[in-house]
């Protein structure tokens, strides 16, 4: 059977909770950022993610994460603002999270099974809030692989 993250609460930029299941019948984008990493840069792809395929029903969600080599040691308003002004991200921010707690310990469950690795790491989830894929950091947002797993989740 394959891994449903719709009971999955996790805190938004608020600090409400919310459960990912609010976002059924959205192809999700579930990705750990970062603001000093190498893989920075792939904020840009993200957001050019949102724009394309978000009419389509892509929603991309930004969960900002400290525990990989420290690269997010900011404020969530902090965050927000790196990500707007410097990259014209505007795609949904949470608070931040550590990788041993959710919406991570579910989704480290999925195929290939095994602890996020790094920042930037994606998940894809279909409308039915199922993982259907996961891909690590250094596939990058506009990558032909990846594109084409989003295009197949909405198109399904």
């Amino acid at each position: 059977m394959a891994l449903s993250v719709s009971n999955v609460a996790v805190r938004d930029a608020k600090g409400d909770e919310r459960k990912l299941g609010e976002w059924a019948g959205k192809v999700l984008l579930i990705v750990n950022v970062a603001s000093r990493c190498g893989f920075t840069r792939q904020y840009s792809g993200l957001q050019t993610l949102q724009e394309s395929y978000g009419p389509q029903g892509l929603a991309v969600l930004g969960f900002p994460c400290n525990d990989f080599g420290a690269q997010e040691p900011g404020t969530l308003p902090e965050i927000q603002q790196f990500c707007s002004s410097t990259y014209g991200a505007n795609f949904e921010l949470f608070d931040k999270v550590v990788m041993a707690e959710e919406p991570y310990t579910t989704l480290s469950q999925s195929d290939p099974a095994g602890p996020v690795a790094w920042n930037f790491e994606k998940f894809l989830v279909g409308k039915d809030g199922t993982v259907v894929g996961r891909y690590k950091s250094n596939v990058e947002p506009d990558s032909a692989e990846l594109k084409s797993a989003i295009e197949a989740a909405i198109a399904a």
